[in-house]
């Protein structure tokens, strides 16, 4: 509940207000509700004001159905649920504007402002007021209007950066007392905890990232805890930075942009947030023309950009403020984002999003995207797609390929069906017939990490979405590796060949693979697999790792894990069939407890490990 408490007296609105003036309303957590509060007490004889705003975390008193002949609502964001369901209605309109440029509709006067209607700080010595939490679209608001009105809050935090007013620039105001509005902390689910995990994954040390707010946000936070050197480039922040920054995980060092500072347009979250920015000199708040400049976000080195979407569909289109013809949000500040952290050297853009709706009916990657639904973010932008069972990797992948990632990625349950539509359409060839499945036993993150000769390598199971990978580690391989691995000279891996030996049924057989992940992107280094054996409920296993990894302890790491799932699936026994001459690879299955066992080939030794 909003606590107003008022100590000045009314605006004589007749002086400045007239019926068909388009009037702007501050954002966020900045909405001055006392001033519309005011306006609509003495409205007489006031008609069709055109409200322009973007999200507002307010009781949105002037969307009611009552009020509809005073104003007319016009929002750049959709935020709760009177201004959704206005707008659903037909009764207030939705302009889909980049946050980024909402600014250049004002100050080109696209959309030319009557009236400001803005929360601000007390005065300081000098005449200044702090927008306090929230300055985003607020400046150019108050430069381009011909009148600025202002609530003057003091229980407004002042915060630092280019977010101050002088009185001159204000025209009119009253001074009450409110609360700013709360957003604690959401509690966080499996599902989302899973997100959270792997999009942390894909955030580096020394890395600068933007973060929205919700559960996935939350999450990502939490898993960053162990993270160094981190840098903040954000449109907003929450709570969750608070720790991140007090333990020095978030300290802006490695910053090439705005060094040193974590740099925000506004932040909403609960009051220890609100006091946490009150004269922190380590937190500055910009306009959102600065702060969501794609420009100006791709000048953070290794930019990571997270957000969220309603449904991605299987060639990385992603729709995120319609649900169907069912208007939502809006645009945001996703695009700017996504757009700069594509420019930024080392950048990586992420939507991260549960696989299914909250009741597990609905898929969320889908085949095509629903009649009505509307895409924000093109299927050029995206890097990386993230749901809980794991990462989708987009960038510089066919058609094909990103359908076979994101249907990796989609819920089990769904995927059988999208690779059932996406063949109807040729996006995916005949042949490939069997879609991803999962190995539990490697935990609900299926990626590990593993550190050789002081680098970083991921192990995961392999998939359908990596034949052309393996196809080129293949083609990798010298001669004498092809000999050792299968015995002949092989000189051809096809993508049938390739797409045969990714497409496994993990809950059967085991196929494992440990990549590298660079500026070329994710290169497989090393392939472990067993096939079942049903007749003995045993195993046969086989190994390869590129020539220039060897030595490094990758085979001993792969060949830990194939053991370590045949005894959490109850198998008996593992063997191996390995070239006599082939002594490296003896050595690791006979250090890892393999015994020699007779054998009917001379030119070949046979191994067993009894589980």
């Amino acid at each position: 509940m909003l606590i107003r408490k008022q100590r000045q007296s009314s605006i004589d609105w007749s002086k400045y207000l007239k019926s068909g003036n388009r009037v702007f309303i501050g954002s966020n957590a900045a909405v001055p509700n006392a001033l519309i509060d005011n306006l609509i007490a003495n409205s007489a004889g006031l008609h069709d004001i055109e409200v322009v705003h973007i999200l507002t975390l307010s009781d949105n008193v002037w969307a009611d159905k009552k009020h509809q002949d005073l104003f007319k609502v016009n929002a750049f964001f959709i935020g709760g649920e009177k201004i959704r369901t206005a707008i659903n209605e037909g009764r207030a309109d939705y302009t889909p504007t980049f946050l980024s440029e909402i600014p250049r509709l004002f100050n080109e006067n696209i959309l030319p402002l009557d009236v400001a209607l803005i929360m601000v700080g007390p005065p300081d010595e000098y005449g200044y007021c702090s927008l306090g939490v929230t300055v985003d679209i607020v400046p150019a608001a108050i430069k381009k209007a011909k009148v600025v009105i202002a609530q003057i809050n003091l229980k407004m935090p002042r915060t630092n950066g280019h977010s101050f007013v002088h009185m001159s620039q204000i025209d009119a105001h009253i001074t009450v007392e409110q609360y700013l509005p709360e957003l604690p902390e959401p509690e966080i689910d499996q599902v989302t905890e899973q997100v959270g995990q792997y999009v942390a994954m894909l955030v580096e040390n020394g890395a600068t990232i933007q973060i929205g707010i919700g559960k996935i946000p939350s999450a990502v936070l939490r898993y960053l805890a162990n993270h160094k050197d981190l840098g903040v480039h954000s449109e907003l922040i929450s709570d969750g930075i608070i720790d991140l920054m007090l333990s020095g995980v978030i300290n802006n060092r490695k910053k090439t942009f705005h060094k040193g500072k974590t740099v925000i347009s506004y932040c909403i979250g609960t009051r220890r947030l609100y006091k946490f920015v009150d004269g922190n000199p380590h937190v500055e708040f910009y306009p959102s023309e600065h702060i969501n400049s794609p420009v100006n976000i791709a000048r953070n080195d290794n930019m990571v950009s997270i957000n969220s979407a309603i449904e991605v569909d299987l060639t990385g289109q992603v729709v995120s403020d319609s649900i169907g013809y069912y208007f939502y949000s809006g645009i945001g500040g996703q695009v700017d984002f996504i757009r700069g952290a594509s420019l930024s050297k080392g950048g990586k853009p992420i939507i991260a999003l549960p696989s299914t709706t909250k009741d597990g009916k609905i898929s969320r990657i889908v085949a095509h995207i629903t009649e009505g639904g509307g895409v924000v973010t093109s299927r050029g932008h995206v890097a990386y797609v993230v749901t809980e069972y794991g990462i989708a990797s987009l960038q510089g992948k066919s058609i094909r390929e990103r359908a076979l990632e994101l249907i990796r990625i989609a819920h089990p349950k769904f995927r059988a069906q999208l690779l059932k539509d996406v063949r109807k359409h040729y996006w995916v060839p005949e042949y490939q017939e069997n879609t991803p499945t999962s190995v539990p036993e490697l935990g609900k993150v299926e990626i590990k990490r593993f550190t050789f000769a002081d680098a970083e390598y991921f192990l995961r199971p392999l998939s359908p979405s990596d034949e052309r990978k393996l196809q080129e580690f293949f083609y990798s391989h010298n001669q004498e590796t092809l000999m050792m691995r299968y015995n002949h000279h092989m000189t051809q891996m096809t993508r049938e060949k390739s797409c045969d030996l990714v497409s496994v049924n993990q809950q059967v057989d085991l196929a494992l693979c440990l990549t590298e992940r660079d500026d070329l992107g994710e290169s497989i280094q090393g392939v472990a697999r067993y096939y079942y054996l049903e007749a003995s409920n045993s195993a046969e296993v086989a190994f390869v790792i590129k020539e220039s990894k060897r030595g490094k302890g990758m085979a001993k790491a792969l060949l830990s894990e194939l053991i370590a799932i045949a005894k959490m699936r109850g198998l008996t026994q593992l063997i191996a069939c390995v070239r006599r001459d082939n002594a490296p690879m003896l050595k690791v299955f006979e250090n890892a407890g393999f015994l020699r066992a007779p054998s009917q080939d001379y030119d070949e030794v046979s191994l067993a490990y009894t589980l």
